[in-house]
Order: structure tokens, then sequence, then C-alpha cells
């Protein structure tokens, strides 16, 4: 009797978890941070420690080691925060099923990689906020490893990112092919040619996109460029192309530019300063990444054709063979 008693206690008890505590968990288990956690979700850091040790007293265990910083979760705190994520998500399926299968709404986080951000985001964002207003969607920048993280523990729905990445537990699906072009200073020897091989960069001075940017990794296997080359004369790193086409234009090396970035460059810079690589013409391949195939399909399926209309007449597909560029390989 005794035993049936403490059953029943214990099953009232844990109907007394709340969503709310939920969420704080995965909240402080992705910041490590309970001051963190709690501007994340808005609420005063001793509201949310509070909710969190009424939690732990429900469960009978500390979820969280707080001697450490950053904070990390116990043993068994762990798994607690792996059930915390998955009702969550099954929280989040019942209002799908609720608002019926096809219906376009609700809140959708999507990252994409700073090199992608600029030139994709303003072609598809604001007709895609026009089409479907019952969607909440909150676009960030997010570089790939991080975004990688981020979709397996649920702050991300979904990302733009270039592929294949191979990341287990995550669905790649392919929305274009972007071409890669050479951009070269005022009277450039290599500017008199139509097209210029991947081997003419071997010796030149190569501007290149920040450590962490997917785009540095490409281009550094693409030019071949040695750790011995890269040390050579004055060595600048950005997280803009804009920042390098101005390095460029002002005489000093050369840098790599997709496509979607030369479209954004005056004509004039286009015609002088940019040109085509010969085939098989190196490219970037975008996809849209995720790891819950089941969640925010509607908003997924709605995403995914406003990126590939945004992307329409990006890469001439047939037009020239091509060679997708590898995204982490290292150069030989």
């Amino acid at each position: 009797v005794r035993s049936r008693c403490a059953v029943a206690k214990r099953a009232m008890d844990l109907a007394n978890v709340t969503l709310t505590q939920l969420r704080y968990v995965v909240a402080v288990d992705r910041f490590r941070s309970f001051r963190l956690a709690a501007k994340h979700c808005h609420v005063s850091q001793p509201a949310l420690s509070m909710q969190l040790g009424k939690l732990e007293e429900l469960l009978d265990l500390v979820v969280f080691d707080r001697s450490r910083q950053p904070v990390v979760p116990t043993a068994r705190g762990a798994a607690v925060v792996a059930q915390a994520r998955a009702i969550l998500h099954e929280t989040e399926r019942l209002v799908e099923v609720a608002q019926g299968e096809t219906e376009i709404a609700g809140r959708y986080r999507l990252g994409i990689i700073p090199s992608l951000a600029p030139t994709l985001v303003p072609r598809f964002l604001p007709a895609f906020s026009r089409e479907y207003p019952k969607v909440e969607l909150v676009v960030e920048e997010v570089q790939t490893d991080a975004m990688l993280r981020r979709l397996q523990d649920d702050s991300l729905d979904g990302g733009v990112a270039v592929t294949p990445l191979g990341a287990a537990g995550v669905h790649e699906q392919e929305l274009f092919r972007e071409p890669l072009y050479a951009y070269l200073p005022p009277r450039h020897a290599l500017g008199k040619r139509a097209r210029v091989r991947q081997s003419d960069l071997v010796d030149e001075q190569v501007w290149l996109m920040a450590e962490g940017h997917c785009f540095r990794t490409q281009v550094l296997h693409l030019c071949r460029v040695s750790q011995e080359s890269e040390r050579r004369g004055a060595r600048f790193e950005s997280g803009s192309f804009e920042t390098l086409v101005r390095l460029v234009d002002a005489g000093q090396g050369v840098t790599v530019l997709p496509e979607l970035v030369v479209q954004g460059l005056a004509l004039p810079h286009q015609k002088k300063r940019v040109r085509p690589f010969a085939a098989p013409v190196p490219v970037r391949q975008v996809s849209f990444v995720h790891a819950r195939e089941h969640l925010h399909r509607a908003i997924a399926g709605a995403l995914i054709s406003a990126l590939k209309q945004a992307a329409r007449g990006v890469g001439g597909a047939g037009r020239t063979p091509s060679i997708i560029v590898p995204v982490t390989d290292t150069p030989d």
C-alpha cells in the first residue's frame, strides 16, 4: 500500500512539471549560463533559478552542476535535458496538428551563413513575408559549425548553408549551384583573358575571408594556396566581400567572389574586373538543411520554394561543365 501511495504521489508531483520549466532547462543547457539563459527567455535570473529549483525538487535530482563555470548538466541531468527537448518538440508538433498540416503559420528560426546572408536574404525575405503573413520568420547569420550545433539542439529549425556537409542527423536539400569568379585589380594581366584557370591564381596574393567562414576553405582549395604563400606579404582577412572588393580595387591582390555578389557590382566593374573560370567551372552548392523532418513541414516547404525562386537564373545550369568546390577540404 505504501509503495502504491509513493507511486501516486510521484505521478502527482510530475504533473506539476511545466513547459516553461522545460524551456528554461533547454536554455541553460544551450547557453551554459543562468544569466544568459534568463536573458534569452526574457525573465530575471532569480525567476529562472527558482523554476529550475522547483523542477529539480519534483524530479528529486540536480539537473545542472552549478559549481562549474560554465555550468554543465550532471550525468542524470543530461538525460533530463534530452527528454525536455523531446517533450518540447512534441508540443510544437501538437500545435501543428491542431492548426492543420497544410496551414503555413507559426514561428520559424532560420540560420543563414554570413557569406550568403547579405545577397540572399534581400532577395527572398520581403516577398516571403508578404505571401505568408502568418509566419513569424526569425533569420540569423550563423556560421556553419554553429548552425549544425543549433539544428541538433533545436535552437534553429532550419538553415541555408554550403554543402555537402555530411553531418550525421542533418538533411540537405539542394537549392542552387552558384558559380565562382575571379575578381582582378585594374590593369591586371589576367584581365586580358576571357576566362582564367584555377592554376593562374596559385602565385597571386589572394585575399580571403576570415577563419571560420566556409568560403575561405573553398577558395583555399580552389586556388591551391599553400600556407607558405598565405604568409607572403601583407595579410588581411575579412568577413565582408565588400572589403575584399575594395582592397582589390586599390590595386592589391585578387579575390574570388560568388555569382550573387558579382551581380551586385556596378556593371563597369563586372566588365573590367570580373573573369569567369575555365571549365570545369567551380561552383558552391547551396542547400536547405534541417534536423527534423516532421516539424514545421509546411513552412519549410514554403521557404524552399521562396529561396529557389530568389535564386532563379543563378548558375546557368547545363550551359557549362562545373565542379562543386568542397566545403571543408584543405589545399594540397
